[in-house]
């Protein structure tokens, strides 16, 4: 299973009121709606999972996953056949190793052996997978 998480915002300061409204000059003036303070947060990742984005040659997504379980490698072998940068979060699988092997595995076959990418391991609980068109260097 796959999860996606969308990153919240925090109050840095305390004191803070909530987050800062900044005006956009590429969004104002279209009458989309506003929003106002303390209106509900809607997820449009779940409302609309599939939306039709256009793409063009040049454009790179950055996707972020939680890998619960190895039925979600599909999803991550897809997105980067795809030319997607996936970051992966796997602390849940960290206490099944063998889960674990085998997924990171089939990852790494696919990504490496199958599609000329990379693997690149962050951290203990992260990997970064990157398709063919990208590379990763090491800073010493």
């Amino acid at each position: 299973m796959l999860s996606r998480h969308i990153a919240g915002f925090q109050n840095v300061k305390s004191g803070d009121s909530g987050p800062k409204w900044v005006e956009m000059p590429s969004v104002s003036g279209t009458s989309s709606g506003n929003i106002d303070a303390g209106e509900n947060y809607h997820d449009l990742g779940i409302q609309y999972p599939d939306a039709p984005i256009p793409r063009t040659q040049s454009d790179v997504i950055v996707r972020r996953a939680v890998l619960d379980d190895i039925s979600g490698t599909g999803d991550l072998m897809n997105w980067v056949s795809d030319g997607d940068i996936v970051i992966v979060e796997m602390s849940d699988l960290l206490s099944r190793d063998m889960e674990l092997q085998l997924a990171v595995s089939n990852i790494q076959e696919f990504v490496e052996g199958d599609i000329c990418g990379q693997v690149v391991r962050l951290g203990s609980s992260r990997l970064l997978l990157l398709p063919s068109t990208f590379d990763s260097a090491r800073i010493q």
